[in-house]
């Protein structure tokens, strides 16, 4: 909403409930008319879209010719925001917005504490500054009787003028625990987190991951080539993520020289210390890292590194497809989560993720161990487009979107989209951020 008023959309707000076209809103829903002179920006950001496919966006032989960027850029898809659309003008008792909503999130101390909603993306950045001033943070693994869903948070300690301090600066409600949920929650350590940075032109989705984790508190160290090539990772991180990139990119050296990876006009041409690519001393660090009992955290493209390099038993359905075959050049689809799972806590049974091109989708190669992996998202059967540009659904449909992979002590987890997109997807942050605290299997 605060994102709408800055582009001098006019937005209302209903403070008592309301029944339109069937459907009952309550107190402090929204409502967008179209009848400003923002309609065309409001019609693209919140309605339902499909890139037109003609002659301007497809050659002569039938290949779809590549947007400039998404095929779909609707704000609330991406943020997992529902929107109605209507066919008549709402009669309701509506205000205007003034002005941008500033959250303060309210304070009820209960007898064993508070609690806090894991289906906020605020929520992690109200536990790392917990995690910040010492404070004890549990997670809730298993629903109960008191209204605690798996996913919520727990805290039993910390004073009064820090909760609250908390509270006014996330915009997080800490609610009232009147019940001891020590048996159905784990304790949670805070991780430590590398994140690889290259050289040769740095890495976009590198830079918008940083900021998403600063954005929500989560301390974090940046990875160069000789970082990652220590044999001794495990000792220093708990969890090291490869934003979405090309293998080549990643690994350089002689497997970037002459076959378009960064050196392909040669690697000589930059200072050696400026040569990015950690190369096959990397890679064997990096699998020793996960063996000895750290997680990999790869997006997009990035997961073909794990699956090439350690020999993971999945395929990516999307490699090698020509346009004509499969075709997603930033879109949102229709995918289903597995909330029971540590990873997709606090996620819907049914989302939508942000799929660009290049991005992947994993079909489980048969083996002896397919007991190791874990799907936590995947596509639905049809239907998977919601807005944007998809050809051939088919590829991707009953594929996993995102996996866990048990290697030795440790574990791969491979988004197969973009989770943090540009900090734009806030629907699927989650995804993300779970994977970045500890789960209960570190009881």
């Amino acid at each position: 909403v605060n994102k709408l008023l800055g582009q001098g959309i006019e937005i209302q707000q209903a403070p008592q409930p309301f029944t339109h076209e069937g459907k009952v809103y309550g107190p402090g829903a929204f409502v967008v008319s179209m009848a400003q002179p923002k309609m065309g920006v409001i019609r693209w950001l919140l309605g339902r879209t499909f890139y037109p496919v003609n002659s301007f966006t497809v050659d002569g032989q039938g290949n779809p010719i590549r947007p400039y960027d998404m095929a779909a850029d609707v704000m609330a898809e991406f943020m997992g925001v529902r929107v109605d659309p209507v066919d008549h003008t709402v009669a309701a008792n509506l205000i205007e917005l003034a002005a941008p909503i500033e959250p303060v999130g309210e304070v009820a101390r209960g007898s064993h504490g508070y609690v806090i909603d894991g289906r906020l993306n605020h929520a992690f950045q109200a536990v790392n500054l917990l995690f910040d001033k010492g404070i004890t943070v549990r997670r809730v693994d298993q629903p109960s009787a008191e209204m605690l869903q798996a996913g919520d948070f727990v805290v039993t300690g910390g004073s009064e003028a820090d909760i609250t301090d908390i509270a006014r600066q996330t915009g997080v409600d800490f609610t009232a625990l009147d019940r001891d949920a020590t048996a159905t929650s784990h304790e949670l350590e805070r991780l430590r987190i590398g994140m690889y940075q290259r050289y040769y032109g740095g890495n976009m989705d590198e830079g918008w991951t940083r900021w998403l984790l600063e954005h929500y508190g989560f301390p974090y160290s940046t990875l160069m080539d000789a970082d990652i090539k220590s044999n001794e990772l495990e000792e220093d991180y708990d969890v090291i993520i490869l934003p979405a990139d090309q293998v080549n990119s990643m690994v350089g050296e002689q497997e970037g020289e002459g076959s378009g990876g960064p050196y392909a006009s040669g690697p000589e041409s930059y200072p050696t210390e400026y040569r990015s690519g950690f190369g096959p001393e990397g890679v064997a660090a990096l699998k020793t890292f996960v063996q000895n009992g750290g997680t990999l955290l790869t997006f997009a493209e990035a997961g073909s590194l794990p699956i090439e390099k350690f020999g993971l038993p999945l395929r990516n359905a999307t490699e090698s497809r020509p346009p004509s075959e499969f075709w997603c050049p930033g879109s949102t689809l229709r995918t289903k989560f597995d909330n029971a799972n540590p990873l997709a806590y606090g996620m819907p049974d049914e989302g939508l993720a942000t799929f660009l091109a290049r991005n992947q989708a994993y079909e489980i190669v048969p083996t002896a161990h397919n007991d190791r992996i874990e799907v936590i998202a995947s596509f639905p059967e049809r239907d998977l487009l919601q807005s944007g540009w998809l050809i051939g659904e088919d590829v991707i449909a009953k594929k996993a979107a995102m996996v866990s992979v048990q290697y030795g002590q440790g574990r791969v987890v491979l988004i197969g989209f973009r989770a943090q997109h540009r900090a734009q997807t806030h629907g699927t942050f989650k995804l993300v951020f779970n994977t970045l605290v500890s789960g209960p299997e570190t009881r």
